[in-house]
């Protein structure tokens, strides 16, 4: 069994993959003030609440965008398994050309989303990431990176709205009825959601004009749901795309490993 771990700025998700399929996953806050020791215990009770023999984990490979974080977890993933986990960075081999200015600062959820999203689907490719940021990406038919845009998450666009705005409510956020609201829970979900989803809507038109190709189109992240149903593009949802790129990428270097 293959251990995967995916730490975003946000989350960190745990995927336990067997014979390539994923068959158990976790995912717990982020927090980089925590030590090995504490990693360990929370690793060690996710194997005991699910049943899993840590003995039988033979790899692990880590995607991190939270450098403070990736130290201690790979400490813990090696206290508890006893394995060493690759990083997905520099020297890794991926099967994507990075077409970017600088490719060592591309995250590596990036890669391992794209690889994943590839894998399934091949390309051009238009990946899109709702997290704490939304990223849109393209991929050639070539599994080429081109890059990209980047955008204020849909909570942090919400956050701030109503964080500085003294008037404004906090909302559960949902999409609206319709999209003129007539209250301003209402005007700031059709802000939010609509805005959202007619951002993306807009940067897939303008991707698309600038390749001159006809794209797949795949999100992943929490909030995609939400969005893509409120988008014109047909847009594919893949939960747990990246946990598939970094299973992908291991077995891509796992003769390597030792």
């Amino acid at each position: 069994m293959i251990l995967t771990a995916d730490v975003g700025n946000t989350n960190i998700k745990l995927g336990i993959f067997e014979n390539g399929n994923l068959i158990y996953k976790l995912r717990f806050a982020t927090d980089d003030k925590k030590t090995s020791d504490e990693f360990s215990v929370q690793l060690y009770t996710f194997f005991q609440i699910n049943g899993i023999d840590y003995k039988k984990i033979d790899g692990s490979i880590i995607s991190s965008v939270v450098p403070k974080v990736t130290g201690p977890l790979m400490d813990a993933i090696k206290i508890v398994t006893g394995v060493r986990s690759l990083v997905v960075g520099p020297g890794l081999k991926t099967g994507m050309d990075l077409k970017i200015d600088r490719p060592e600062t591309l995250g590596g959820d990036m890669v391992c989303g794209c690889v994943g999203a590839f894998e399934k689907y091949g390309g051009p490719l238009i990946v899109i990431f709702m997290g704490t940021a939304t990223v849109i990406t393209y991929v050639d038919e070539n599994c080429a990176y081109h890059g990209g845009v980047i955008a204020p998450g849909v909570g942090i666009s919400l956050d701030a709205l109503t964080n500085r705005g003294a008037l404004l409510p906090a909302i559960e956020l949902k999409a609206p009825k319709k999209a003129i609201g007539t209250n301003t829970a209402d005007c700031i979900r059709s802000g939010v959601v609509n805005g959202t989803s007619c951002m993306l809507d807009g940067m897939i038109d303008k991707f698309i004009a600038e390749t001159g190709k006809e794209c797949k189109i795949v999100a992943t992240g929490g909030l995609a749901p939400q969005m893509i149903q409120n988008c014109t593009h047909d847009i594919s949802y893949e939960e747990n795309i990246i946990l598939d790129g970094l299973i992908s990428i291991y077995q891509r270097n796992s003769s390597d490993k030792k």
